[in-house]
């Protein structure tokens, strides 16, 4: 954890060490470099506004030689603020204020989303796999052809299985944008070709399913 409040660090510690992490914790971005390179994190939550070094550039300067996954902290909430985060590495964005609990699942989230993709090379399913180096796609015996983004879009789902994700999660994760910057249905066409592509019955969805008024959720 990064941030220069100490008030802040304290009671996140506290909180996030109740429900099982251990947390280490520094104040600028010179240390947080250091300790990160020396304790090897599951994930860091770094604060934007830092003395000296922004954390932004901490961000950039971290991602030349490291893919921790990064939760932004940040009390600037714009959407210039947001998409520049995402566009320079970051996994997720956390606006202040929020609520403890819901910076707990966005942990969890990214850490089961970062661990299952590097972890595993080939996503396998009953009669779907997926080969994230080669980004094949095969269903059933049948090789299926898929658009970049649509093998990014199904690699991402499937990485979090059953996990429900709204349009705008996907929009920001797959895509690096949001329904300010693109419309929401660029999501919903995409599903719609994916399954066209690996579903017997595209009408009757087997591996993509629809969450009504939520989003989308892999079934294994």
């Amino acid at each position: 954890m990064v941030d220069d409040d100490e008030a802040v660090r304290v009671l996140l510690r506290r909180y996030l060490e109740i429900e099982g992490f251990a947390v280490e914790q520094v104040s600028d971005g010179g240390a947080a470099l250091a300790a990160i390179a020396s304790s090897q994190p599951d994930l860091v939550l770094l604060d934007l506004m830092l003395p000296a070094q922004d954390g932004l550039d901490i961000l950039t300067r971290l991602r030349r030689n490291s893919d921790v996954p990064v939760i932004l902290l940040t009390a600037r909430g714009s959407e210039a603020d947001r998409i520049l985060g995402l566009k320079l590495g970051a996994d997720d964005y956390v606006v202040k204020p929020f609520s403890l609990g819901e910076l707990t699942a966005r942990i969890t989230s990214v850490l089961r989303r970062t661990r299952n993709v590097t972890a595993q090379t080939v996503l396998e399913f009953d009669g779907l796999v997926l080969d994230l180096g080669t980004r094949e796609v095969t269903a059933g015996d049948l090789v299926v052809t898929t658009t970049a983004r649509e093998f990014d879009l199904l690699a991402f789902l499937a990485a979090s299985p059953r996990q429900v994700f709204s349009r705008q999660q996907l929009l920001a994760n797959v895509w690096d944008s949001s329904e300010e910057w693109q419309d929401p249905d660029t999501v919903t066409e995409h599903i719609r070709r994916i399954r066209r592509r690996i579903e017997p019955d595209p009408e009757h969805p087997r591996w993509i399913k629809t969450v009504r008024g939520v989003g989308y959720r892999f079934d294994p």
